[in-house]
């Protein structure tokens, strides 16, 4: 009998159509796959597209000059008309914000140490339910884990930058003014919590987008584990 297997064996290879058997060996590999291949595998991913986007907002003008610049809140325009009437003041829109994504950017480098605190404590369940989850799976493990702490990070060098300018106090005395006008909405007086949330909010869209580049497109798997677990998810 097992002289006909060894026979037939060479037959079907010939016979079988390349996808088929292309596909019979890649679940083979999947087949072959560990937990620690998968948690491996995730983590990988994970610290790929970490690393990826900190070094990217980051770098000068990461924030400034690219689809995650942050922009003033709108109650700002109080803030700015006050202070163009301050000598020298003229271009005080433009320098604030520059200085506020400036602040983000600094920021943004003390993101991978509590990033990657919290990828190193990804369980093998952790892993496979962010593995067969949505594309924005391990975004939003990672957000649930690393926002208070990212956000007590951030803060402070926000509002270093913001204070060099004396914006941080600017817009506290403006909005605690128009606060006290009954009736109104209530408006929020802390201009570094508003940028301090958009520079995470940047932060956690582009980890995002690296994480879906990965699910969903092979190029973007640059390692044969890579290539082997996220196959498992095709």
């Amino acid at each position: 009998m097992k002289k006909i297997y060894l026979f037939l064996l060479p037959l079907f290879l010939i016979s079988c159509d390349p996808a088929d058997f292309q596909r019979v060996l890649d679940s083979a590999g999947q087949m072959a796959l560990s937990n620690a291949d998968i948690s491996q595998g995730l983590k990988q991913a994970l610290d790929l597209g970490v690393g990826e986007s900190v070094s990217y907002l980051s770098a000068t003008d990461g924030f400034f000059k690219s689809a995650y610049k942050i922009y003033l809140p709108e109650e700002a325009n109080s803030v700015i008309n006050t202070l163009k009437k301050v000598p020298g003041f003229g271009d005080v829109e433009n320098e604030l914000l520059k200085l506020i994504n400036r602040g983000a950017e600094d920021a943004a480098s003390k993101a991978g140490p509590i990033f990657y605190d919290a990828i190193k404590q990804i369980t093998f369940d952790d892993a496979l339910t962010i593995l067969t989850g949505p594309d924005d799976a391990a975004t939003s493990y990672l957000n649930s884990k690393t926002q208070q702490k990212l956000y007590n990070e951030f803060t402070p060098i926000i509002i270093n930058s913001l204070q060099k300018v004396n914006a941080q106090q600017y817009w506290a005395d403006i909005i605690n003014t128009y606060n006290k006008i009954p009736f109104v909405e209530q408006k929020n007086p802390d201009l570094a919590d508003h940028v301090t949330n958009q520079a995470l909010s940047g932060l956690f869209s582009l980890v995002e987008k690296k994480e879906v580049g990965i699910r969903n497109d092979l190029s973007q798997r640059t390692s044969d584990l890579l290539k082997r677990v996220f196959a498992k998810q095709d």
